[in-house]
């Protein structure tokens, strides 16, 4: 009996298995290979002209870093974007599911038309804003049809970083914004008719029902708005035509490892950067993690 028991588990656990293998294949081909390469590829020097070879060099990509000044200036852009347009978007997102999830006449309309920068190409909306951002642009047009002096926008160091972030807050927001709109209908209108009875207002629902509620969601919308910012690229790329200009004020780190893996050719430096991103981007979800202890719903 027991022999029959064990051998009816081991073919279900073998019939689930057979059932995941062609998903084990992918995943395993295209993402665990892959990470598991990248690594390789950071302890060593690598070279892809004429004969590849691979020299194993230890820890000496991971010690560059601390003397790449370029590398700095990325993490300081790429920090200082992730701290403004993660909680940009957010709150922005929120917002307008508060809104949206109203009893509004074309609360519909205004639902579709508000998602539409998101399905939006990004390579479109770039150079959209790049018009606008433009000496001849529409922007500059605005201010000097109120009599106020043009400014070169694209030119300036200290604001073409800052063009990248109002871009990607308008069309970001709206993809988390129809996240938190399903979680607010999850919520249940009996808490809201009970703190009503209670005397409580708009402002004192919103604050001690509607976002504790959505805590795991906002758990969520922050994780992913962090990979989200400190894997910007396309933006940055098509803004700056890759290099990262003006002054380096729009390069980040995924540009800045395009920059050493396929226009300088050095692998191993550029494996060792993205394995730093990821730890980093690890990192910051944990600590996510700690202070939201309670995401996970009843």
């Amino acid at each position: 009996m027991a022999r029959t028991n064990a051998k009816r588990k081991w073919r279900e656990g073998a019939s689930g298995y057979a059932f995941m293998s062609p998903a084990l294949l992918i995943l395993g081909c295209f993402l665990m290979l892959p990470i598991a390469y990248a690594i390789y590829l950071s302890f060593h020097k690598v070279n892809l002209l004429g004969h590849v070879s691979y020299k194993f060099t230890g820890t000496s990509n991971f010690e560059r870093m601390i003397d790449d000044p370029r590398l700095w200036i990325a993490l300081r852009n790429t920090a200082k974007y992730a701290l403004i347009v993660v909680p940009s978007q957010t709150l922005l997102a929120l917002a307008l599911a508060a809104v949206l999830n109203m009893k509004l006449r074309f609360r519909n309309f205004f639902r579709v038309a508000f998602y539409l920068p998101t399905v939006t190409s990004s390579a479109v909306l770039v150079l959209i804003f790049m018009w606008i951002y433009n000496k001849n642009g529409l922007l500059n047009y605005f201010l000097e049809l109120v009599g106020l002096p043009t400014y070169n926008w694209l030119g300036d160091p200290s604001v073409a970083l800052i063009g990248i972030m109002i871009m990607n807050i308008w069309s970001t927001a709206p993809l988390f914004m129809v996240i938190y709109l399903a979680a607010l209908q999850d919520i249940p209108d009996s808490l809201y008719e009970a703190a009503e009875i209670d005397g409580a207002n708009g402002w004192t629902k919103f604050w001690r029902i509607t976002v504790p509620q959505l805590k795991p969601v906002t758990f969520y919308v922050l994780v992913m708005g962090i990979i989200g910012t400190f894997q910007l690229f396309d933006q940055s790329y098509i803004f700056s035509a890759g290099s990262g200009g003006p002054n380096n004020a729009t390069l980040t780190v995924v540009l800045l490892i395009y920059q050493y893996a396929f226009k300088n050719l050095d692998m191993g430096y550029a494996s060792a950067l993205a394995f730093m991103l990821a730890v980093v981007i690890m990192l910051i979800t944990v600590i996510q993690r700690l202070i939201f202890k309670e995401e996970k719903l009843n």
